[in-house]
């Protein structure tokens, strides 16, 4: 369902007939054989890439080897038309190897050779192989970009395997984001198009994929499952390059049960898999998860040096997913060993690289990714159900031609009456149908047209409220570069700017939590929360950005507590007491307050600010509006904050209002249930 076992290339020319005929079951011997006695170029390139394959999995040096020497016959004849078929072949050795630095140029160069050549089948592949490329390193969102590219391409040419192996691979994705049940989603759906198309090989691909989701679940039954039967399957089939993959989660599983010896033993295995194919990525990821074990059992000094080595191995194929999970590593072994200063070292590494990998603007854009997917989506269902429409009717109208027929014979007997009649219920009962199809198809379009909205909201604040300080930034740097601007006015500059960007911070959040939101991707886990505690916190957070020297007053009595989901919760604080500061005079005075009112608690968060005039009020929570103004010191919005707040406080069961008078201050408030 990845990059999987590429197939044997055949030439069809009469000269080569014979000589395809003899490939349906390779032996090797054949093949060496066919090559010695070859009498022309093409037909020893045909022997040396399917003697590739052969040994890809069995001998990697003669494998790199006989494709090396397919890739000097291109070169040297100049054939164009086999060019994509010996770099396929090299990128996925590259793959095999670990060597994804090689393995992402090749298939760069394949993937425009196949553009200029317009063969759609081969740009649906290459797509799919340069995403996997990135998924394996841990640039995800340029994966997401290329699975989905390559499942838009395939659905353009009707190729049902190519589409379920790009909706297999999306699901890879998420699955690495954390976003387990929509990766499950993927996966079953992939698994029911490869069933309906006889593609066997897509099972043992699930059974591993969705093993994996298990084990990050924790759920360990369902894991150890999915897990042997894909293990199973994998040997039945003969698919090599998936085996260490199931074998290492296998060990992950044992590990984390408490059987080292036993993952040990599935670690070795993996090892000598990988070592068979020369696959020094895969030994290094290896190593990582025996190191654990090690730790575990305080044997630092070995798992030291086999961590050290994972790291050298990350670094030179630049996986930088790899490289975060050594310095992870090494920080908890320090901190074992006592040594908390270097943990803390690398403890530091370890949060910058997870922290740039995994940032805001990389998960941003594969949501935007995944809402445009969703949007495309949503039009392919619509057209298919306009073409469904179209038929119908084609088929209403010959059914009213053979009907209208059917009435003059029945006519002619005497039955013209009974006729007539059946023919009015029928007339009515296709009427109805066609109502139905009608109404389905007004209520896609309103759901594409909200979604198109959503998108429009997002593009827009983008446009207007992150550029300012990315520009900014980068005019400083800039006058810096040429000394042209004073320690003095940098410092007054940087103020400036930590501003702008505290408001690009609060934006991006919002914008990530809306877009979920709209996904209906949120998840409420509703849990005991000490409110004075999160409010402390908020307090702590927002009095470290130093704005307009607010005087900040947690009124919340320390043992009162809520019950709703901490996350949303937090944000609605974070938000209202955000709003109250930004509305309020330098130096003023923000009170939060919490009042018991039977099976529920009434919190306020006041100010003494400008207050909100009465229309303002009417339209600040609805989300057509998106109603924002500037704060006292001059603060952008974005109309999104109050509509989160309002959201999530209902999705935890309670309301939200407020209370203003203009020049007097705002309080507003909002209820959560209370913990028994």
């Amino acid at each position: 369902m990845t990059r999987g076992i590429r197939i044997p290339i055949f030439l069809f020319s009469i000269g080569l007939l014979l000589v395809g005929k003899s490939f349906a079951q390779p032996a090797i011997d054949s093949l060496e054989n066919v090559l010695r006695n070859a009498t022309s170029d093409s037909v020893q390139f045909v022997a040396l890439l399917s003697l590739s394959e052969e040994f890809q999995y069995r001998d990697f040096s003669k494998a790199e080897k006989y494709s090396n020497q397919a890739a000097e016959l291109v070169a040297t004849n100049g054939w164009r038309w086999a060019k994509p078929k010996s770099l396929t072949q090299q990128a996925f050795l590259a793959t095999l190897s670990g060597d994804y630095t090689r393995a992402i140029r090749l298939d760069n160069e394949n993937l425009q050779l196949v553009i200029a050549d317009g063969d759609s089948s081969a740009i649906a592949e290459s797509l799919n192989f340069l995403g996997n490329d990135y998924n394996d390193i841990g640039k995800y969102d340029e994966a997401y970009y290329y699975f989905t590219q390559s499942y838009r391409v395939a659905r353009a040419i009707d190729d049902s395997l190519k589409m379920t192996k790009a909706i297999f691979n999306i699901g890879r994705v998420l699955n690495e984001l954390g976003q387990y049940d929509l990766a499950l989603d993927h996966f079953h759906v992939s698994s029911k198009i490869s069933d309906l198309i006889g593609d066997e090989d897509g099972t043992p691909y699930t059974q591993e994929v969705i093993g994996d989701v298990y084990l990050r679940k924790k759920d360990y039954k369902k894991a150890e499952e999915y897990l042997q039967q894909a293990l199973n399957s994998i040997r039945s089939r003969n698919i090599t390059v998936i085996e260490p993959r199931a074998l290492k989660h296998l060990a992950q599983l044992n590990f984390e049960l408490g059987d080292s010896e036993k993952a040990l033993a599935y670690y070795d295995t993996a090892a000598m898999l990988y070592r068979l194919a020369s696959n020094d990525f895969g030994v290094a990821e290896i190593n990582l998860g025996v190191s654990k074990i090690l730790i575990s059992e305080e044997r630092f000094n070995e798992a030291e040096g086999l961590i050290g080595r994972s790291l050298e191995t990350a670094k030179g194929f630049n996986a930088e997913r790899m490289e975060i999970e050594c310095y992870h590593l090494l920080s908890e072994l320090a901190e074992r060993q006592g040594d908390f200063k270097t943990a803390l070292d690398y403890h530091k590494n370890y949060k910058e690289m997870e922290d740039s990998l995994f940032s805001q603007d990389m998960v941003e854009k594969v949501f935007q990714d995944q809402l445009r997917f969703q949007t495309e989506t949503k039009d392919f269902e619509i057209a298919a159900l306009s073409k469904a429409k179209t038929q119908q009717e084609t088929e209403l109208r010959r059914e009213e031609f053979l009907r209208n027929i059917l009435v003059v014979v029945i006519a002619l007997v005497g039955i013209l009456l009974f006729t007539v009649y059946r023919s009015g219920q029928r007339r009515i009962r296709i009427n109805n149908l066609l109502i139905e199809h009608q109404e389905e198809i007004k209520k896609r379009s309103l759901e594409l047209e909200q979604l198109n909205q959503v998108k429009d909201k997002f593009f827009s604040i983008i446009s207007h409220d992150l550029r300012s300080p990315i520009n900014a930034l980068s005019g400083i740097l800039d006058l810096m570069d040429n000394d042209q601007i004073s320690r003095e006015e940098f410092s007054n500059l940087t103020k400036e700017l930590r501003v702008q960007f505290n408001h690009t911070r609060t934006l991006i959040s919002n914008l990530l939590d809306w877009a979920l939101l709209q996904m209906d991707k949120l998840k409420i886990q509703p849990e005991k929360i000490n409110l004075a505690a999160m409010i402390e916190e908020n307090f702590k957070l927002l009095s470290s950005l130093h704005l307009k020297e607010i005087k900040l007053v947690n009124q919340v009595a320390p043992a009162l507590a809520g019950i709703g989901d901490q996350n949303m919760i937090n944000l609605v604080f974070r938000n209202l007491i955000l709003n109250a500061i930004k509305f309020s005079e330098k130096g003023g005075l923000v009170e939060v307050a919490a009042t018991e009112k039977g099976d529920t608690i009434e919190v306020s968060i006041k100010d003494y600010g400008v207050g909100i005039r009465a229309d303002v009020q009417k339209i600040l929570f609805e989300k057509t509006s998106g109603y924002s103004t500037r704060g006292t010191a001059n603060e952008k919005g974005t109309g999104l904050g109050l509509i989160l707040c309002k959201e999530f406080v209902e999705k935890n069961g309670g309301k939200i209002w407020l209370q203003s008078e203009e020049g007097k201050g705002s309080t507003f408030y909002f209820t959560i249930k209370k913990a028994s």
